[in-house]
């Protein structure tokens, strides 16, 4: 999931070197936030969200490996 979000954000972003990606295991759900640069930030979440929302469901449709919901932060 981690590399997923990195291949995806990087190829979207200017600085890809100042992508970072935390996972954080919540119960049943697996919390991944999405750190990028305050001027890639615009990038990443898209016109009225598009880009994010299609990035949320890249990630629900290859759930991760055990079977966890996944749930996608930006974070700023």
């Amino acid at each position: 999931m981690k590399q997923l979000v990195e291949f995806i954000a990087g190829r979207l972003v200017e600085y890809p070197d100042r992508i970072e990606v935390n996972l954080q295991e919540e119960g049943d759900s697996l919390a991944i936030e999405l750190r990028v640069a305050q001027e890639d930030l615009g990038k990443v979440i898209g016109k009225q969200g598009r880009t994010a929302r299609a990035m949320r469901s890249v990630l629900a449709a290859s759930k991760a490996g055990d079977g966890k919901r996944a749930r996608l932060e930006i974070v700023e």
